[in-house]
């Protein structure tokens, strides 16, 4: 399968090195021209660490020309961070050809952000976007063209944009993710499997005073106790809460589930948790007001939780706490600055109407 992965970051690394290595013909698309520059003067090359050791993996062309990287793939894969994903689906766009799939892990709604790009730009293809609700690589990169793939993901619940493309665009990810992929459902139900907004604001926000005394800190270690874990579990409720409001049914994957050691496996299968930490490679500098955590999951992932909320009417008291929280460590109001539905241009739907849009499609 030709495929085409967007972004630079620790995600689309291992990424594009995972695609590659199954055999299928992967192109990476970074914008950092100097980068591309030097990557493809590495011989178009990403070394791999995993419990399989080390090695080199080929890459078929590194490229920052987006309309070459996307020509003819079947699978456009994008694991940037919420934060870049904005800008790379307006530079997509125009370029956006039938029957072509873009998959956002995870999306927090970029599914729909990648839509109505391309339909704003006057792009009337047939694709698809996808969401699921978490990256499936635990990963770090270890160099400019080096990374360490600590756990890939074992289940990968997925929602499609529009609904009734469901079929085709799951049939594309199940090819590339096999026995991996699980249905559930429409691109909202995709974004409210997102794993960040909920384990990480408690991480980021609780310990505060670590995390600016310590030079390295490892937040998924130290950082997670068992009074942090019972708030995490609490905010996971209000996450499923909304979601069985709307009508999304089990499995929700609650995130207990990423910590027991029986029960139902959660998108990273047991025991990933230990393997996390036992990495070291989240032993790390992190700046509160600057950290993914916080810009991310704290900002963009929560303000759109509790848009959503407010839509279905459900109360998320935690959800807005964690979000002041953060918004008052960081100067900002993040309902203002983050992702809400009305921000993304879809406030004045009800929800009858929203579903309509995600079943049908733009029209």
């Amino acid at each position: 399968m030709r495929i085409a992965v967007l972004g630079g970051g620790n995600g689309s690394f291992a990424a594009a090195a995972d695609m590659a290595a199954a055999g299928h013909e992967t192109w990476l698309w970074r914008r950092d021209r100097d980068a591309v520059a030097q990557h493809r003067a590495n011989g178009n090359t990403i070394t791999v660490k995993d419990f399989n050791g080390k090695r080199d993996i080929k890459i078929a062309d590194i490229t920052n020309d987006i309309a070459a990287a996307v020509k003819d793939a079947e699978l456009i894969l994008c694991p940037a961070p919420a934060t870049a994903q904005a800008d790379i689906a307006k530079l997509l766009a125009p370029h956006l050809r039938d029957g072509q799939v873009v998959y956002l892990p995870p999306g927090t709604f970029g599914a729909m952000i990648f839509a109505k790009a391309a339909w704003d730009a006057g792009n009337r293809a047939q694709a698809s976007f996808a969401e699921t609700g978490t990256l499936p690589w635990l990963t770090r990169k270890h160099g400019p063209f080096e990374v360490a793939i600590t756990v890939r993901a074992k289940r990968l619940p997925t929602g499609v944009f529009p609904l009734v493309r469901k079929a085709h665009a799951l049939s594309v990810i199940s090819a590339v993710f096999p026995n991996v992929i699980e249905d559930c459902g429409d691109a909202l139900s995709g974004a409210l499997m997102n794993a960040g907004p909920i384990i990480h604001p408690p991480l980021i926000t609780m310990n505060a005073g670590p995390l600016e005394h310590f030079d390295r800190w490892d937040i998924h270690k130290e950082g997670t106790q068992p009074a942090i874990r019972r708030v995490t579990s609490a905010l996971d409720a209000e996450r499923i809460a909304v979601r069985s409001e709307l009508g999304y049914g089990a499995p929700h994957f609650p995130l207990a589930d990423h910590y027991a050691k029986e029960g139902d496996e959660w998108m990273y299968g047991r025991g990933s948790h230990d393997r996390l930490t036992d990495s070291g490679d989240w032993r790390e500098h992190i700046v509160l007001t600057e950290h993914r955590y916080m810009r991310e999951d704290t900002r963009i992932g929560l303000s759109f939780l509790i848009s959503v909320a407010d839509l279905a009417k459900v109360p998320v008291p935690l959800a807005r706490a964690f979000a002041s929280i953060g918004g008052a460590v960081c100067g900002e109001d993040f309902m203002h600055t983050g992702r809400t539905l009305t921000k993304l241009g879809f406030g004045h739907l009800d929800r009858a109407g929203l579903q309509t849009l995600l079943h049908d499609g733009f029209q």
